[in-house]
């Protein structure tokens, strides 16, 4: 065998090889981890333990992801509140549609639990429930606790200490500020601009 042909047969190769690759499946979704967007986060992912309203570990892992944009912009709400003096503390983010058909499940009411039918936005990646906490990582008091169905957890709910109702009024015009927007009923949900048009994901957390 001449200098050439080996010379060919390696340019081949490198071409079938870049073919190949290039023929991979690229992923189905943008979802990302959140601590790699936003090292400094504070976890407190409630449905990969049993203290939820389901009572029931949903997720196999304490992990947080969320579409390419509202991770990048939640990043900035994260700046934007220290220089308030305060940190986000995450609840959960992307939710997989076999886990939203459970809690609906339990609790088919679509004023806190959205309808598996049509999907919520935890589903589509596209909402995060997030609340606040001090420079040392410490709980402020708000409203009401986290998944609280009733009406201390509705924006409008006033009877509460006034520190409450400052840190949800902080909460609420920072994460606004960077494009999310919250829900009536929730004080802690906000969905990110643009999620009309994203697809409802079943992609279960520990294939991510």
């Amino acid at each position: 065998m001449n200098r050439n042909t080996s010379f060919t047969r390696r340019y081949i190769f490198l071409l079938l090889l870049l073919a190949v690759c290039s023929c991979q499946p690229k992923p189905s979704h943008d979802l990302v981890e959140l601590n790699r967007v936003i090292p400094d986060i504070i976890l407190d992912i409630r449905y990969a333990t049993t203290d939820n309203f389901v009572g029931e570990v949903l997720y196999p892992s304490a992990r947080c992801f969320l579409a390419k944009e509202p991770a990048k912009a939640l990043k900035k709400v994260q700046a934007d509140l220290k220089q308030q003096g305060y940190c986000l503390k995450v609840f959960d983010g992307y939710r997989p549609l076999s886990v939203q058909k459970r809690m609906w499940e339990i609790l088919p009411d679509d004023r806190y639990v959205a309808d598996p039918a049509t999907g919520s936005n935890h589903n589509r990646a596209y909402s995060v429930d997030v609340a606040l906490l001090d420079l040392d990582g410490k709980d402020v008091i708000m409203p009401s606790e986290f998944d609280d169905f009733s009406e201390r957890a509705h924006m409008d709910f006033m009877d509460c200490p006034p520190e409450a109702i400052r840190h949800r009024q902080i909460l609420k015009e920072t994460m606004e500020r960077h494009g999310f927007t919250g829900i009536d009923s929730e004080w802690w949900h906000f969905n990110y601009q643009g999620y009309k048009d994203k697809p409802v994901l079943d992609i279960p957390i520990d294939q991510l």
